[in-house]
């Protein structure tokens, strides 16, 4: 799964934390947008290769552009697990809330979905989720929120605003 590669401005806590936590959740971030740059990098040149008749060349770039994809990727899953390990660590959210903050919308669908089928597994009757004002992403709209609500629906649940 592929993640945009914009970056958050200000904090992706929802808690007080060490500048340590916050310093390593950015680089983690930082390192997946190098990796998103250098893929899209290698697929132009793929591109202008393959234009040029230069199949070897194209495929070569074409496969160094995957290996950045598949790094980006995994840059984003340690930044996605880390700061949902930071924002939901014990003692910081009760027992029937996650805190989604800094997470992709993509990642917190997947975050969701999963507490969802813990929580009906083993008889809980809610779940409080913290998704943010959407401050931090583009031009300050929610993003989460909206697929925190459609995934409710689509999965039969209530959703209420607190």
């Amino acid at each position: 799964m592929s993640y945009p590669s914009t970056q958050l401005s200000g904090h992706a806590f929802n808690h007080s934390q060490s500048q340590g936590a916050e310093a390593e959740y950015d680089r983690l971030r930082d390192l997946a947008r190098q990796e998103h740059s250098k893929k899209s990098a290698c697929m132009d040149k793929s591109r202008n290769a393959y234009e040029r008749g230069d199949g070897a060349a194209a495929h070569e770039l074409s496969e160094e552009g995957k290996r950045h994809g598949a790094m980006m990727e995994q840059y984003n899953k340690q930044a996605s697990d880390f700061i949902f390990r930071e924002n939901n660590a014990v003692g910081r959210v009760a027992g029937d809330t996650i805190d989604l903050h800094g997470q992709f919308v993509e990642e917190a669908e997947d975050i969701l979905e999963q507490r969802i089928r813990y929580a009906q597994s083993t008889g809980q009757t809610h779940l409080h989720v913290i998704v943010g004002k959407g401050n931090h992403s583009a031009n300050h709209i929610q993003k989460i929120k909206p697929r925190v609500e459609q995934i409710c629906r689509e999965q039969g649940l209530q959703c209420h605003q607190i």
